[in-house]
């Protein structure tokens, strides 16, 4: 209703003006009967009445939809009514909704052209890696570490890309299972021995109840605990010799905690450590941060249905919680 009131104001103004300059030549010609003036004037308003009534509630569906929000992109091919400007409201709608379809879909199909594009590269590049690490174990020490060193971050790289060409079809890769925290922590600890050897920052898990189990994407819930396994130990370097690696039950929740004791976070930083490509003031000083990590953590966890919290205090350390809604315990399957 205000959209056709604000429509037609000026043809209500034009039309009281138009009436009002008849009427002056009709009093300034002489003819001054006051009666015939205000029936005149009763006439007007009242087929300007009638016409506007009309025209609003042939066109009171049109005068809806636009002055609505549309809900779902399906709303906007619906029809509005049979007066020809809510037609050719309609059609341009639905040609609208057919050229947005059409670039959508070649959208679409670059997005998946580029996530296979980057799939094959990654593993691609993994193989000559792999060669490279056989290579390195044949050369004496100091070299053999270094090779295999850079080696170590380059997969990691990697392995973070192809996380990250994935995140947008996430749900289609999730395969949802019972998985064993206990377990897939030792299996991260297992990958990482080199890792903590060479930062000299070692692992302590911490396991308040054996067997207990999470319903999640084994794959994904390792890349998480690598990375923020990566972080502990890389901020920890030259600070502190350890990490600790909790599982515990909290209520009917299990949760996962990798607490370090290293440089800590910023304050200033606090709000923005899950934000993609924010490294902050730690980031500028270990010039390997992508801030992806954190990023890719988080989104995962929020598509998996976990929780994720984040304590941190400069010169003390940081430490990250997993929340996991649905526990089980495996003594019990």
């Amino acid at each position: 209703m205000r959209l056709f009131i604000r429509e037609h104001t000026l043809l209500i103004v034009v039309q009281a003006v138009q009436m009002l300059i008849i009427l002056s030549i009709f009093w300034l010609d002489g003819y001054r009967d006051i009666k015939l003036f205000f029936y005149a004037f009763f006439l007007n308003t009242l087929f300007l009445g009638c016409y506007l009534t009309y025209y609003y509630l042939s066109r009171r569906n049109l005068y809806k939809r636009l002055s609505q929000p549309l809900e779902s992109l399906e709303e906007s091919i619906q029809r509005t009514d049979d007066s020809p400007v809510s037609i050719a409201f309609d059609q341009v709608l639905h040609h609208q909704f057919a050229l947005y379809q059409s670039q959508l879909e070649a959208g679409e199909k670059e997005q998946q052209e580029h996530r296979r594009f980057m799939d094959q590269w990654v593993h691609q590049m993994k193989t000559p890696l792999s060669v490279i690490e056989l290579t390195a174990q044949t050369l004496d020490e100091p070299e053999s570490s270094n090779i295999r060193e850079e080696t170590e971050r380059m997969k990691t790289g990697l392995n973070t890309i192809l996380y990250m060409a994935r995140l947008k079809t996430i749900e289609q890769d999730f395969h949802i299972k019972p998985v064993n925290l206990s377990n897939l922590v030792d299996e991260v600890n297992g990958e990482n021995k080199r890792f903590y050897i060479r930062n000299k920052v070692y692992p302590k898990l911490e396991v308040e109840k054996e067997g207990v189990t999470v319903e999640t994407d084994e794959k994904w819930l390792y890349f998480i605990i690598f990375q923020l396994i990566n972080n502990a130990v890389k901020y920890s370097s030259n600070i502190s010799n350890r990490i600790v690696i909790s599982i515990y039950e909290s209520g009917k929740e299990a949760v996962l905690e990798i607490k370090d004791f290293g440089i800590g976070i910023p304050k200033a930083d606090k709000r923005r450590v899950f934000d993609p490509f924010f490294t902050g003031e730690n980031g500028r000083k270990y010039r390997e941060s992508t801030g992806m990590g954190l990023y890719l953590a988080k989104e995962t966890l929020d598509k998996l249905g976990h929780q994720i919290e984040m304590q941190s205090e400069v010169g003390k350390g940081t430490t990250f919680r997993i929340f996991f809604s649905e526990t089980q315990n495996l003594t019990r399957l």
